[in-house]
């Protein structure tokens, strides 16, 4: 009996793992909703910036941490990376872009991520995710996409930059390791993001004339569960996953959207749209079972010492 839960103790905690880590793409996905009905309308850097800056500070000043040696240019990379570059452009996106062509852009990123981890971690992802992948973003496109979705260049180029962007964070994260834990850089990166979108976004949108009660109770939403709680799990996914793994978790986003869309916006489902989820669901599954083996965490990078200290 010992020895069998000892056998499952490794899988119970890989579930965890992936359970926490599928929050994050799970609340995204109500994003779009969020942006459409509660907050200013054509905003999107207004939106950015009240969704990092507020939220890395209150991180920052419940850890107390700051970083330390050549962890302060790796959180501004990382920082802009995740918030200061991908928040404006997805909301950018969301303005300019109908939910389902900016999710279908979305679910490419397990694809970036695999191409990204072959050349930097020099890690080949097994071919059965590779093919998740491909059918993970077959599933979305037939879940997503309508006739009628309108293909704005800017929004689309937008939205394969912030795909890529926040590829590119999630294989550097895996790289580097990690100095604190999952809150502390997650308050960091927060900051420095929130901090650089703050002079763009008074220089170019300005600070609006009047608040809602229901912008208020959006920013409040995007910034504590969509943003805080969400990116310290999704960063704490990063660090015990592999990126695959992770990257694939964000098919989660597409369905949750779809699934908010039915309950809040009123919508329904066509039948190639249930084929769509089906996929979308099932590939998910399956790219996780082919990923079982949980990846070694990554390093946990050492603080460097003042002189003379021992």
């Amino acid at each position: 009996m010992t020895a069998l839960a000892a056998r499952r103790t490794p899988r119970a905690r890989y579930a965890s793992d992936l359970a926490l880590a599928a929050f994050a793409p799970a609340s995204w996905g109500t994003t779009y909703v969020v942006t459409t009905t509660l907050l200013p309308a054509d905003r999107p850097l207004l939106a950015a910036t009240l969704r990092a800056l507020p939220a890395g500070l209150v991180l920052l000043a419940v850890t107390r941490r700051l970083p330390r040696g050549d962890w302060w240019w790796k959180s501004i990379v990382l920082g802009m990376l995740n918030f200061g570059a991908f928040f404006p452009l997805i909301f950018f996106a969301a303005y300019r872009l109908p939910g389902g062509v900016a999710a279908t852009i979305g679910s490419v990123q397990p694809l970036v991520v695999a191409l990204l981890s072959l050349g930097i971690l020099r890690v080949r992802p097994a071919r059965a995710v590779l093919l998740s992948a491909l059918a993970g973003t077959g599933g979305v496109a037939l879940l997503t996409l309508t006739a009628d979705a309108r293909l704005d260049p800017l929004g689309i180029a937008a939205m394969l930059t912030a795909t890529s962007l926040m590829a590119v964070a999630i294989v550097l994260a895996k790289k580097w390791g990690r100095p604190e834990s999952p809150l502390v850089m997650t308050g960091w990166q927060l900051t420095v993001g929130g901090l650089a979108l703050l002079p763009l976004t008074l220089l170019t949108e300005g600070v609006p004339s009047s608040v809602t009660g229901e912008n208020v109770l959006g920013f409040t939403y995007l910034g504590i569960v969509g943003t805080a709680i969400a990116y310290a799990l999704w960063f704490r996914g990063i660090d015990r996953l592999a990126p695959t793994s992770v990257s694939l978790l964000g098919l989660t986003n597409p369905m949750v959207a779809t699934m908010a869309g039915l309950l809040i916006l009123g919508q329904t489902l066509t039948f190639w749209q249930v084929i769509g989820f089906t996929i979308a669901l099932g590939a998910l599954v399956a790219g996780q079972t082919f990923n079982r083996t949980p990846a070694p965490p990554a390093p946990v990078a050492p603080i460097p010492q003042p002189a003379g200290r021992a």
